[in-house]
This record gives structure tokens, C-alpha cells and sequence, in this order.
């Protein structure tokens, strides 16, 4: 099939090279904005099902009234250090 291509592009080598870039990129964008598209429910209903939750419950949302706030550690007193991958020990 290739050689099909090649031998049916006009204008020599320096045609035969442009015309295999526009090909090469024509077919990438068909790829990208139709094909790739219209599959995409498909491959996400049938081969990626890990994007389903498993959570079960009543959850507040993000940030709103009852969230945790994210600068208190477990006990809800004790501050977060300033630089959170500062380690709290001696390492020499």
C-alpha cells in the first residue's frame, strides 16, 4: 500500500516527501478530531471502568460547610508545618 503512495505522488522526491507529510498529518487529524471522538463513550462505557466511584455516603462538598479543613492535622488542634515535606526528625 505504501508503495502504491509513494509511486502515485507527483513532483519527485521533493513532492513525493511533502505529500507523505500531509498525508501522515491529514490521517493524525482524522484520527484526532473524528475518529478518536466518536469512539471515546465507547471505550469509556466498556474498557476503562475504574473512573466509576466506589464511594458510598452523603459527602459534603469540597470546601463547603462541614468539609475538613486541610491546614489542621487529625486531632483538628495541632497546625500543619509550614513546609509539609520537611521532615520532623534528625537524618545525620
Amino acid at each position: 500500500m505504501y508503495a502504491w503512495i509513494w509511486r502515485h505522488l507527483p513532483f519527485g522526491l521533493p513532492g513525493k516527501i511533502g505529500g507523505s507529510l500531509l498525508l501522515a498529518a491529514g490521517f493524525a487529524a482524522l484520527l484526532w478530531f473524528v475518529i478518536f471522538p466518536w469512539a471515546d463513550p465507547w471505550i469509556e462505557q466498556t474498557l476503562l471502568p475504574w473512573d466509576e466511584g466506589q464511594l458510598e455516603g452523603d459527602f459534603p462538598p469540597e470546601g463547603g460547610p462541614g468539609a475538613p479543613n486541610p491546614n489542621v492535622v487529625g486531632d483538628g488542634e495541632t497546625p500543619l508545618p509550614e513546609d509539609p515535606f520537611e521532615i520532623p526528625y534528625e537524618t545525620e
